[in-house]
């Protein structure tokens, strides 16, 4: 073993996920959530999406042996606001979530930012290999204000439009909205070092 490896914690050793795999994990819960909102109500498509959320978990753990950080705290979210909406049949829950999430990791981005730490870089290291440290920094500026721009959009949607609208911006705006964000960040990963290969 190189000395550069990590130490043997003892633990599980963490896995590659296949890519197609990891984004049926992702976005399978938002879209039994949208199938089922259509059939039935927001109630019914509040408790499928609990649901499929801790099928989609257990089967990152299966798959890889570790559950991310993010996906944890995501997963309180949907637990509590969940079941806030189940119990107490009020919608108003579930349309919260998104907002306090995307608050959250916009707010610790943006912490982290003030503080010259990093939380991306620990988080997404491996996968932007050869990023230089300023590519990181303006990296995680870009994504705390995304963030926060998608907390603000999530509650000007929910409290101005019917419920159909906000479903179908939390499903696919959403999705499509940091797809893009995405795609916009490739030149400056590029002239960071990132390496391509």
């Amino acid at each position: 073993r190189a000395m550069s490896s990590a130490p043997d914690t003892g633990g599980p050793a963490r896995r590659e996920m296949n890519p197609w795999v990891r984004l049926a994990l992702d976005l399978g819960p938002l879209v039994l959530f949208f199938i089922a909102f259509n059939r039935f109500d927001i109630f019914v498509a509040t408790g499928v999406f609990m649901v499929a959320f801790l099928v989609a978990v257990a089967a990152s753990w299966l798959l890889t042996r570790h559950v991310p950080g993010m996906t944890w705290f995501s997963g309180a979210l949907v637990l509590v606001f969940g079941g806030l909406t189940l119990w107490l049949h009020d919608e108003t829950f579930i349309k919260m979530k998104p907002t306090i999430l995307f608050a959250g990791f916009g707010l610790a981005l943006g912490f982290a930012t003030l503080t010259r730490r990093n939380y991306l870089k620990l988080l997404l290291g491996r996968a932007f290999d050869g990023l230089s440290d300023r590519g990181w920094a303006l990296l995680q500026q870009r994504w705390a204000l995304f963030f926060l721009a998608l907390a603000a959009a999530n509650e000007i949607l929910w409290r101005a439009f019917p419920t159909e609208i906000w479903i179908h911006f939390k499903v696919w705006g959403d999705t499509l909205l940091t797809f893009l964000f995405m795609l916009v960040q490739f030149p400056l990963l590029k002239r960071e070092g990132l390496k391509l290969d």
